[in-house]
């Protein structure tokens, strides 16, 4: 079955995917998501590794590789690279994450591929960059929210750093290398030439501390565990009404006399220990304990509506059906229905923003490895006896 496009945005786009696991793959399905012709090329059956995400049908992998088509290339033969070159030599975008110095050691890194198709835009994901003391090193989202300062921050003060709870260096890393191959296209249409981007799990992690950053490299800050309080904003955080806990945003001297008003405290206004965000910070913890006190007398759903009609930021802590039962998410059409061939009906969640004129859909699952291979190897002309040839002697 030929490209379907998932949007026509990017449907004129083709892709090429050499990519693993999750960050590459990441970065590839958000062009798929809005509709370019991702190819992804993966070993055949007999010769992979541990590359999927939980086997082949399993809802990590389900969820990651849809709207892609997916082909055998065994690159570690002559023919294997050589059509895989030929493949390329059409495309608009590689995108690979192997080890930095694989892509040169396989004669498939871009300077190579640019002589022959000189508007390519090839995108490189790696754990800690392209070139550097580090840069052989292996890779792992963990390892990276930890040198990336983002596990110093997580947690309860004075206990273990802790992680967070998806892989976020790895999907921050392959969102951004998606945003540099879409920066990097429209770039091509002034100059007409493709060019190289590299983007790494160490880099997304530091980019992704955001205003931690500036707090040390501008005021000298390091910054601790605030477990589930803002560190600087106070009082926000996850607080405990009667029938279990919710999430509070206060932010500014406003919102904070309605809080007060709302909670029955007004007297907090003038109180020398909360007049201000500093004082507020020193006493938080005093503060804290007279916030649940009050908050004890009713359960959470009153709260919340008391809050958010006054203008305070305030909501449910969900799990994941919860979350994905919440009428505003419904509303919002965010998770999306598709078939597969092999798994049956599917839901999934799409895309989080929304073109009018050019929408974002699922229209293919996941595919089975090699699923196109024949598909688009006839596609790039090659004749249905070379194909026979081509699987009998284990190139694809």
């Amino acid at each position: 079955m030929p490209h379907m496009p998932a949007s026509a945005a990017l449907q004129r786009f083709r892709v090429i995917d050499l990519t693993q696991v999750r960050a590459g793959p990441t970065a590839c399905r958000q062009l798929a998501d809005w509709g370019a012709d991702v190819i992804q090329v993966q070993m055949p059956e007999h010769m992979r590794g541990d590359d999927t995400l939980g086997g082949q049908d399993g809802s990590d992998y389900q969820y990651t590789h849809r709207n892609k088509r997916s082909i055998t290339l065994n690159l570690k033969e002559a023919e294997g690279i050589a059509t895989l070159k030929r493949l390329i030599g059409g495309a608009d975008v590689v995108v690979e994450n192997f080890r930095p110095d694989v892509k040169f050691r396989l004669g498939i890194d871009y300077e190579t591929l640019a002589v022959d198709n000189p508007r390519l835009v090839y995108a490189s994901i790696s754990g800690f960059g392209q070139t550097g003391p580090l840069a052989t090193r292996p890779g792992f989202d963990q390892i990276a929210q930890g040198m990336g300062g983002l596990m110093s921050v997580t947690g309860t003060p004075g206990e273990a750093p802790m992680r967070v709870g998806i892989p976020i260096a790895d999907l921050c890393a392959g969102i951004f290398a998606a945003q540099g191959i879409l920066v990097a296209l429209l770039e091509r249409e002034a100059s007409g030439k493709g060019q190289w981007l590299h983007t790494s799990l160490l880099e997304a992690m530091v980019y992704m501390m955001d205003f931690q950053t500036s707090r040390y490299l501008i005021d000298g800050e390091v910054a601790t565990q605030a477990g589930n309080f803002h560190p600087t904003s106070i009082p926000t955080g996850v607080y405990k009404a009667r029938d279990g806990y919710l999430n509070i945003a206060v932010f500014g001297s406003k919102i904070w006399e309605r809080f007060c008003n709302i909670l029955g405290a007004p007297e907090w206004i003038a109180d020398p220990r909360y007049i201000d965000k500093a004082g507020r910070s020193v006493n938080r913890e005093a503060l804290n304990a007279e916030i649940n006190k009050r908050l004890a007398a009713q359960d959470r759903g009153h709260w919340i509506a008391q809050f958010n009609e006054g203008g305070v930021a305030c909501g449910l802590i969900s799990d994941m059906r919860e979350v994905l039962s919440e009428p505003q998410i419904e509303h919002l059409g965010m998770v999306k229905d598709v078939v597969s061939s092999r798994l049956g009906p599917q839901r999934l969640v799409g895309q989080p923003m929304q073109l009018q004129r050019t929408p974002s859909t699922i229209t293919r699952a996941a595919p089975r490895r090699g699923e196109h291979t024949e598909e688009v190897l006839l596609e790039l002309g090659v004749g249905q006896d070379d194909l026979a040839r081509m699987k009998a002697t284990g190139v694809y």
